[in-house]
Parts: structure tokens; sequence; C-alpha cells
């Protein structure tokens, strides 16, 4: 495949996506990785899954170097986090290093709702992008079913007697589908009389949000996975003792569902260099990074692996960190912090529509946002390598009020052109990062021990990475609190639910606001996933559809090919 037998740059990913050529993934990830063929599971031609007893047979290889891929504060202007990470495994296998990328899973309430999908953009793109932004390998359904499977179960072991003297004001465990629907957030359960099940209120979260999807995120392994599953707290007993999915039974048969889904999935990028896509937590409402499993296995097999967290570093790279970090052992070896002319436009106070027009004003004045996530990176004693993502409209001025931004920060930068380039694009990055890598290993600080109380670690990432003045529970919320911790969790690592948009809770707060309260309206335990997670503002487990959702421009064509996929 070469650049010219693809659609102009500009074109509809999709349409870019659909012209490259793809290479049969057996064979290609025995070329490029050393993997046999009888270690994947082929699903059709150009997807795989890794199997667990291949992967447990690499353990004693030596590991290659990782590389974290975060971002500034997002705005609706784009920062291509994502498609970042694709073009620097792309640059980086250009410049001759074996070099593996691994991405979360799209949601399907994004793909049709506002966001879009999550394949990358442009001529840095993971392919088939529509197999992976619909559906892909099954995982999130299998996720959605052992969900719904506990939940069953639980409402099963009411009706038949509740032996586990479950207070059914007091059941925990709500429900998850992978689609936007507000509707869906509070219900009521069990109507219509005595055949129908103990009449109780409950809700639906979107799937990402799951327990299930953050255990299986985290899980080294299918005992560690059941193990993780047996520990989920579902509810309550009379005596407010904690009833676990292992206390009914529920562990074995949830881990069944789940035993495929734990095998990371391997794919390509348009320029045929592997990447595993697995797992699909949101970093605004869970922990935001791919699996542990696949970051690991990648580590066995390339000498540099690329991963990405979601959203902004306060979000994405946070939880990296405090939680994957933190449980798996796993330490980055170099940050890349995604930046663009346009996203920092925005920080300055410029409105989406007034983009296009050369304006250094504005990202001296939205610069703030950049340096204040430079500054929280060099908390844990990483200094990051700024991608400078370029737009054809961005100006030679403004690039260069950016890296004079970056050189009295004292980080290197790079401008990055694989949007538009593929990996050719971004080699002046991947030189970068090479050599960020050479001058060695960070010694990685965690923002707060163990030992610390669960205020004072929420506080902690409030004051230190939020730039707030502290932190306000409510009644509720420091009950909750209290009572993880007289159960034993607090030792536990915080994961904050909030908007991605802002470093407080008020979404239209733009820039480095500081001084600000971080309101934490309920505190929730996933003592499988181990963490607690604090609901802040006014962020939602289950997301609306906007007033014009994506869905509405996604069909067929006359041809029966997809159309309108983003």
């Amino acid at each position: 495949m070469t650049d010219n037998t693809l659609p102009p740059p500009g074109a509809p990913d999709i349409e870019i996506a659909r012209a490259a050529s793809m290479k049969p993934i057996l064979p290609l990830a025995e070329e490029r990785l050393g993997v046999p063929t009888d270690a994947l599971v082929p699903y059709g031609h150009h997807k795989a899954k890794l199997t667990l007893d291949y992967i447990a047979s690499i353990q004693d290889r030596p590991k290659g170097k990782l590389v974290l891929v975060t971002a500034i504060t997002p705005t609706p202007a784009g920062e291509g986090k994502t498609t970042t990470s694709v073009g620097l495994n792309d640059g980086l296998n250009k410049i001759g290093v074996k070099s593996m990328v691994c991405l979360r899973e799209p949601s399907l309430g994004p793909c049709f709702g506002m966001k879009g999908g999550a394949a990358g953009g442009g001529r840095a793109q993971v392919i088939p992008m529509e197999d992976i932004n619909l559906h892909f390998n099954g995982d999130f359904h299998a996720i959605t079913s052992a969900h719904s499977l506990l939940a069953a179960l639980l409402d099963n072991h009411l009706h038949w007697g509740n032996e586990q003297n479950i207070d059914p004001r007091r059941i925990s465990w709500r429900r998850v589908v992978d689609m936007n629907d507000r509707a869906l957030r509070n219900i009521n359960v069990g109507l219509g009389g005595p055949a129908h099940g103990v009449p109780r209120e409950s809700g639906f979260d979107i799937t990402v949000a799951s327990e299930i999807m953050a255990i299986l995120c985290l899980a080294n392994d299918l005992v560690d996975l059941q193990r993780r599953i047996g520990k989920i707290i579902i509810a309550r007993r009379r005596d407010k003792s904690p009833v676990t999915a292992l206390d009914i039974g529920a562990d074995g048969a949830m881990a069944v569902l789940l035993k495929d889904a734990l095998q990371p999935n391997l794919v390509q990028s348009i320029e045929h260099n592997l990447a595993f896509i697995h797992g699909g937590p949101f970093a605004n409402i869970a922990h935001g990074c791919n699996s542990v499993m696949a970051t690991n296995t990648a580590l066995l097999l390339a000498d540099v692996v690329v991963t990405e967290a979601g959203f902004g570093a306060d979000l994405g790279a946070e939880k990296f960190l405090d939680i994957k970090c933190r449980q798996s052992g796993l330490r980055p070896d170099a940050i890349v912090l995604v930046a663009t002319i346009r996203a920092l436009k925005m920080q300055g106070g410029i409105a989406k529509g007034d983009l296009g027009s050369p304006n250094a004003s504005a990202i001296e004045r939205g610069s703030v946002n950049i340096i204040r996530h430079i500054d929280n990176l060099k908390k844990y004693g990483v200094i990051p390598v700024v991608a400078i993502n370029h737009f054809v409209k961005d100006t030679d001025e403004e690039i260069a009020v950016l890296q004079s931004i970056c050189e009295e920060q004292g980080v290197r930068f790079a401008i990055a052109r694989h949007w538009a380039e593929g990996g050719a694009g971004a080699v002046t990055l991947a030189e970068a990062v090479r050599d960020q890598l050479d001058s060695g290993s960070p010694e990685v600080n965690l923002l707060y021990p163990d030992e610390m109380p669960l205020t004072e670690k929420i506080e902690a990432v409030a004051t230190k990475i939020y730039g707030a003045a502290g932190i306000s529970l409510n009644a509720s919320a420091a009950r909750s609190v209290k009572e993880f911790e007289t159960l034993g969790y607090g030792n536990l690592p915080v994961c904050i639910a909030k908007t991605q948009y802002s470093f407080s809770t008020d979404q239209s707060l733009l820039g480095a606001p500081s001084g600000h309260t971080l309101e934490v309206r309920e505190v929730r335990l996933s003592a499988g996933a181990g963490f607690v997670v604090a609901v802040c503002g006014d962020i939602m487990t289950m997301p609306g559809l906007p007033r014009k959702p994506a869905a509405l421009e996604i069909g067929l064509d006359e041809n029966g090919e997809i159309v309108g996929l983003t």
C-alpha cells in the first residue's frame, strides 16, 4: 500500500479506512511479532484474539519500554490523542523501533451520540475501522451479559427466599447497557405482583461504567478475574454487612461469560503496524485505560509500547498512574502530552467558529492549560514530551508561540503531522520520544500513599491536580466514606468521576481554574476493581444523547456500505 492509494487528507475517516489495504492478521502477527498462528483465534481475516495459554508461555521474556499518551483538557476543537497514539506507533516503526500500540475499545454510546468512534483519524487509524467501532469482537456484549447475569441472580435470590437476608432498600448493583439512554437512569423493577420479583428502585449505567469493565481491564489472568468478580459488593444485609457476588454464587458463571473477552484483540494500523485494542472504561466516570493484560503482553512482544489514557491528563493520566500503575506495577518510561493550536485557542476564549483565524495571543492566554498539565505530570516525576498535533490552518506564528512555551517549561516537543501523512508525519515525534527513552526512565512517584484516608486521597487529587482549594462531601458521601473505611477498604485508590472539560466540576471554566471546590455528591465502592469512585458535580454514569445525535447521520448506502460513521 502506498499513500497515493488512499483518499486525500480531509476525506472522511471511514473512506480512508475502507480504501486502505489490510494484510491477513495471522501471518502479519508472525512476521512482525513472532507470534505463531496457533496462538491466535481469528475473528475473520483481519482481527484475532491472542490466547491466554500463549500469554502465559512468554512471561519470562524481558519487557520493553512503556510510553503513555495523554492530552491537554479536551475541547470541541479536538486534540487527537488516539490519532496521535496510532501515528506515534507508526512513526516509531518507521524509524526502525519495534513498537506496538495499546488502545481502548470504543463504546457504542459515543459512536451514536456525540464523540464518535475511537479508531484514530486521517492516515493514523487502526483498521478495520467499522468493525472496531461497531461490536468489534464482542467484548462489550460479554461484559454487559456478565453484569446482567449478576443483576438477574441477585433478583432471583430475593425472589426465592433471600437466604443472605439482603435488604432490598440497600441494593447497590444496578444494570448496564452500552448505549446513551437517559430514560433508564432511574427505574423501578419487580412490579406486577409476587410472581415478578421484589419491587424496588434501581437504574442503568452505561457498560463502560460497569465494575465488570474495570475488573476486566485490571485482571492479570482468569484466576484473578474470578477472584475480583467474587469481591463485588452488590448489596447490604439487614444488619448492614456487605453481600458479594461470591455470596450468591455468581462468580463462576460470570467468569465463564468473560473467558474469551479477557483475551486481547489484535488488529493493524493503515501501515500494517500491530495494535492491541482491549477494554474500554471512560476516564470521566471510570479509570480510563486499556487492559493490564494487553499492556503487559505487548511489553513482552515489542521493544516499545505506546498506550493511551482517556481525556485530559488530569483524568486519564492521573488514573493510569494512581490506579492502573499502582495495582499492576507498571510504570511509564515516557509520557507524551498531546496539544493542538486549536484547543489552546479555545482555552484562551476563542469560539469554535472562529478557530480558523490566526490568533497567537489566544494561545498565550490558553497556555495556562498546558502548563498546568505539564506541572501536574512533573509532580509524578515525569517530564513529558509535547506532541503538537498539527492542523492544516495552524500558522507558523501560532506554532512558534507554543514551541516557546514548551521551551520555557523545559520539555521536548515535536510537530506531528500523522493525520495528513501517516507514520512519515510522526517521525519527528518518534525521534523525540526515542531520545526521551534513551535518556533513562524516570523515578515515577504516585500522588498519595495507600494508607492515606479516602477523604484525604480525594483532596490530594483535587488540590494537587485540579487546582482546587478543597473538597466538599455531602452527608451521604461522607457516611459512605466512613463505612468503606470501617469495612477495611480505606487503603484503596480513588477514581474521580467528573466532567472532562475542565479542571473543575464546572465545564464552562476553561484554562486552569483554581481556588474552586470539588463537590462530591456520591461515593461508590468498587471492591472487585479495587478502587473507590467519587462522583462529583453533575457527572452522569449514564450519559444522554445530544439534541442531534450522530446516529441520525449513520446508515447504509445503495451498496450496503456504512456511511456517516466517524
